[in-house]
């Protein structure tokens, strides 16, 4: 019995660490397949992971275990895929087909690309990405500097993507771009510089009949300019992260610490730093902790409201915050919605946040004049964040037959006439009865006198 509860308030002091310890909203294991002989190439990336409280296993690019999935559930929170020359990633566990399943599991998946075909090239179609043919690596010449084309600075526009930070330096990049589809689900994150194009690298340095070839090669066009993206993000509907980078070199110590053209330091390691916390759900995170409806002027939730009530919904929304390891309360929605919808929304009205009141959000409406089933629902969708989306069922019916108003204003003319016909009659009658008394009293008179 004893040793019974020792090993519970184990396992208790236990989660309280893991929660404690955890940066992201949905765990901190993290499985990191990469090819033996290549993993300390990556030794600051992955100790900034292990700084910031990750517990990291690694898994060899050709080994079987440990295992992704066991019994529908996932073993880790997170998979990075850092070996994009590998064709062959461990057998039959990290396929695309699981790679699907892992996202609709809420596991968060980095995945890196090589110009070479591999077995993830043929899932970024899935996630609207294009990738473009094989032994296409991004080329650029610019600027001019003694590295090879293909090894190119990329800068990093402020606001050029809601999940980088501010005032990140230019960072080294070589791999291959991704042209984006129509997917609302992208995220992106990094784009191509404009001067540059996917294609073999050439002899000829860039001229013109490069870009011809580039052109020609695969028949789809010219893989050119700043539409294409190196890092780009894709939200699953389900909750689940995908990050896909052009190339793992970016993520090299060689990179972290190679000096840029005018011999500043380079922004790979803070854009890691921003990647994985996107990606592990650090940042950007939202959830709704609870909804609620009522009438005005009460406070009790109702399943059955009655036509042209006045009924007032809150939401409770928090926001993850990383450094602190824990929910906060979040007002910083400005463009919040509630539909109060049947088959297509009778009511799309604003939610806005709550004065004085932290994380709440609350507006109130008249039901339409129509009865049936209706939901409350709130569908965010911002890119970057994580969506928001509840749903409500409450029925909506007409009133009681002692429900209605014992008089109707409108109705006056109606109540006037009947009470003048009432009272005509009843003068009428008193008057007929009248007469009536009268003339049989004299019949009576006359009878006598005879």
């Amino acid at each position: 019995m004893f040793s019974i509860r020792r090993f519970c308030l184990l396992a208790l002091s236990l989660a309280h660490v893991w929660s404690v310890t955890a940066k992201s909203s949905t765990g901190d294991s993290v499985l990191v397949v990469v090819d033996p002989k290549r993993q300390a190439q990556y030794s600051q990336f992955l100790d900034g992971l292990k700084d910031r409280g990750y517990d990291i296993t690694f898994r060899s690019s050709k080994a079987e275990k440990p295992l992704l999935i066991e019994d529908d559930v996932p073993n880790y929170a997170h998979v990075i895929l850092l070996a994009p020359e590998s064709k062959n990633l461990g057998g039959k566990d990290i396929t695309p087909q699981n790679i699907v399943e892992l996202l609709n599991l809420k596991t968060n998946v980095i995945v890196t690309l090589s110009p070479a075909q591999t077995s993830l090239s043929s899932l970024a179609s899935e996630f609207s990405l294009i990738l473009p043919p094989p032994a296409s690596p991004l080329i650029s010449y610019f600027p001019k500097r003694d590295e090879s084309p293909t090894l190119i600075p990329i800068s990093v526009p402020d606001k050029s993507s809601p999940v980088l930070t501010k005032h990140i330096a230019p960072v080294w990049f070589s791999g291959i771009p991704q042209a984006l589809g129509n997917s609302p689900l992208i995220v992106p994150i990094l784009k191509a510089p404009a001067e540059s194009f996917a294609g073999e690298l050439l002899t000829q340095g860039g001229s013109a009949e490069s870009l011809v070839d580039a052109a020609d090669k695969g028949g789809e066009g010219l893989w050119a300019g700043s539409s294409l993206g190196v890092v780009t993000g894709f939200q699953t509907a389900s909750g689940g992260r995908i990050t896909w980078l052009g190339g793992a070199d970016m993520l090299t110590d060689e990179l972290f610490q190679k000096s840029l053209p005018d011999g500043s330091k380079p922004g790979n390691a803070d854009l890691a730093r921003d990647i994985t916390a996107w990606t592990f759900q650090e940042e950007l995170v939202l959830r709704i902790d609870q909804v609620n409806h009522h009438i005005v002027n009460t406070t009790i939730s109702k399943e059955l409201y009655t036509i042209n009530d006045n009924i007032v919904f809150s939401a409770d929304i928090s926001k993850w915050n990383p450094s602190e390891n824990k929910w906060e309360a979040c007002s910083g929605l400005k463009d919040l919605q509630l539909e109060f919808t049947m088959l297509d929304p009778f009511i799309r009205t604003a939610l806005p946040p709550v004065p004085g009141s932290p994380g709440k959000y609350s507006v109130s409406f008249r039901a339409p004049d129509r009865h049936g089933v209706f939901k409350f629902v709130i569908d965010y969708k911002r890119r970057g964040w994580s969506f928001l989306h509840s749903s409500t069922t409450v029925a909506v019916v007409p009133p009681r037959h002692d429900g209605y108003p014992r008089f109707l204003s409108a109705a006056w003319p109606y109540y006037a006439g009947a009470i003048s016909t009432s009272i005509a009659f009843f003068l009428f009658s008193a008057l007929w009865l009248a007469g009536d008394a009268r003339d049989s009293r004299k019949g009576q008179k006359g009878a006598k006198a005879q």
